[in-house]
């Protein structure tokens, strides 16, 4: 290298090697891309119609997967946080559980709450700043006094876990907007609900009736539960809907404890969906647990527009492949 910096001449690149565009691989194909939307058109033809290429690709794997879970009679596990119940899902996750589709559902101690109010009042969700100045935020008496009576009469009298005692609590006070209640409507099909409290992160942990040997007995009750449902995902499919930290750690132990205790976990499809990438989530979801064994599938959007896109999506594939059967 000669001269100076401010002397230097541009590379010439008469001497450089080319490819073939027809040889080369590519990535992205005329086959993958996506068809324009015909009015009259079917669900299912929206679906096929769009692009096979990330996100699009991955959302119809998801799809099957689920599906052909459901199909096969294998395990469908969801895991949840809050927010899903704050965007106005119940009725779409209740049709989930009365088709069949859902095995189990986890949620965190906030999810709880939020159905619970649900069930009590049809509504929920306070406006914390409004609250949090004057000392009212979380102070609900009803939500609170109603949730601690049922982990106290289930504590004391033993042999259910926290989201059943909550469930069946809703159907013998007669709440008034049980139909549309997780809680409830899970107890009334049997389908399992398991609760995973971290105490002091939820607004009834503030309250006087707060019982935490209660609230711990049951929600390790259904940890436990919830590890006999995780056993069973063999070729089965997790779907963790908007929880970033609790259900993210609850599943990556549950998955531990299955595994040591001698359960395959071989084939199994999980499925992350939230509005961002959290690392838990990725790494606890989508990564380890599939790892060798399985498929991760991350699925980013609005919890109020792609879980319903996902279940109308599932519920037209079995419809169709039970047409044709």
């Amino acid at each position: 290298m000669t001269g100076k910096r401010g002397d230097w001449e541009p590379l010439e690149f008469e001497g450089l090697k080319t490819t073939s565009l027809k040889d080369r691989q590519s990535k992205v194909r005329v086959e993958d891309f996506g068809r324009p939307w015909e009015p009259g058109g079917s669900f299912a033809g929206f679906i096929s119609g769009l692009p096979g290429i990330l996100a699009a690709g991955e959302f119809r794997e998801a799809v099957a997967a689920i599906a052909g879970a459901v199909r096969e009679e294998r395990t469908v596990l969801l895991g949840m946080g809050a927010h899903p119940i704050k965007v106005g899902l119940n009725p779409i996750l209740i049709d989930g559980f009365k088709r069949g589709v859902f095995a189990g559902l986890a949620l965190n101690g906030a999810g709880v709450i939020h159905d619970v109010e649900v069930a009590l009042a049809g509504k929920t969700s306070e406006d914390v700043a409004a609250h949090l100045d004057c000392g009212q935020f979380g102070t609900a008496r009803e939500t609170a006094e109603f949730i601690h009576g049922a982990a106290a009469s289930a504590y004391k009298s033993g042999g259910v876990g926290f989201g059943t005692a909550v469930g069946r609590r809703l159907i013998e006070d007669g709440a008034p907007y049980a139909h549309l209640s997780l809680l409830a409507t899970a107890a009334e099909l049997g389908i399992p609900v398991t609760v995973h409290v971290a105490v002091g992160t939820d607004i009834i942990h503030m309250h006087p009736a707060m019982d935490g040997a209660a609230i711990g007995a049951l929600s390790h009750y259904d940890f436990r539960l919830f590890c006999r449902l995780v056993s069973t995902l063999g070729r089965g499919v997790y779907v963790n809907l908007g929880s970033a930290v609790i259900l993210p750690e609850v599943f990556l132990k549950a998955v531990s404890v299955v595994r040591n205790l001698g359960y395959s976990l071989d084939g199994i499809t999980t499925v992350n969906m939230d509005f961002q990438k959290h690392y838990r989530a990725l790494v606890n979801v989508v990564q380890r647990p599939t790892a060798g064994t399985g498929k991760g599938i991350t699925l980013i959007g609005h919890h109020e527009i792609m879980f319903p896109l996902l279940m109308a999506a599932v519920v037209e594939r079995i419809a169709g492949e039970a047409s044709d059967g």
